[in-house]
This record gives C-alpha cells, structure tokens and sequence, in this order.
C-alpha cells in the first residue's frame, strides 16, 4: 500500500519560514517524480515545485527564489524550504509522486496535506 505522510505545517507570521517534509512507503522511492502542490480555500489545486529522479527543478513562478524543493532518497523523503512566507502562500500543501512507466502506465499518488497558514 501507497502511503505519502505530510508534516511541517503550521501557523507562521509574514516573513518567516516552514519546512514541510513528506515521507513516501509502498513505493521505490527514488524512482519517481515527486512534486510540492497547494489548494487555497476556493482556488484549485497548484503545482508549487518538481524534483524528478535526476534532472532540473521546476518551481512556479510565484515561489521561484523563496522554496526550496530537496529528495533524500535514503530516507525516502521530499522537503520543502519556504522562506519569506506570505499570507497568499496560505493552503493546504499536498506531497504527490508519479512516473510513468510502459508496463504500469501513470501511477500517481497523493498526500493527505498539510496546512500552513501566515497571518499576523
């Protein structure tokens, strides 16, 4: 069984910084794609940041320069860094992973989310 277990979330002022983790079980880890994504309340559900197995990193525009999206695969974790948080980054952030393959297809996973909140 699949499981992507978020934490980190939280409460946190203007300017200030959360680091969400996300750990994967089920499946191998390293071999997939793991991206960062958030629901405002009422908004639909944006992709924030990429970490592919190996390659570039994919941030959207909106973060580009304040999150910081790493892989341990040892520990079958993605993070995400977010610095100089603001009150339009409020969501619920979401842990995915996905590949495709020729035999499986796409297989795509999703986290239960957590939610990070920056108010005064």
């Amino acid at each position: 069984q699949v499981q992507l277990v978020e934490s980190g979330g939280g409460l946190v002022q203007p300017g200030g910084s959360l680091r969400l983790s996300c750990v994967a079980s089920g499946i191998n880890f390293s071999a997939y794609s793991m991206t960062w994504n958030r629901q405002a309340p009422g908004e639909q559900r944006q992709l924030v940041a990429v970490i592919p197995p190996s390659g570039s990193l994919t941030y959207v525009d909106a973060v580009r320069g304040r999150f910081t999206i790493s892989r341990d695969n040892a520990k079958n974790t993605v993070y995400l860094q977010m610095n100089f948080l603001k009150p339009e980054d409020t969501a619920v952030y979401y842990c995915n992973a996905n590949r495709r393959t020729d035999y499986t297809g796409l297989e795509n996973y999703w986290g239960q989310g957590t939610q990070v909140t920056v108010s005064s």
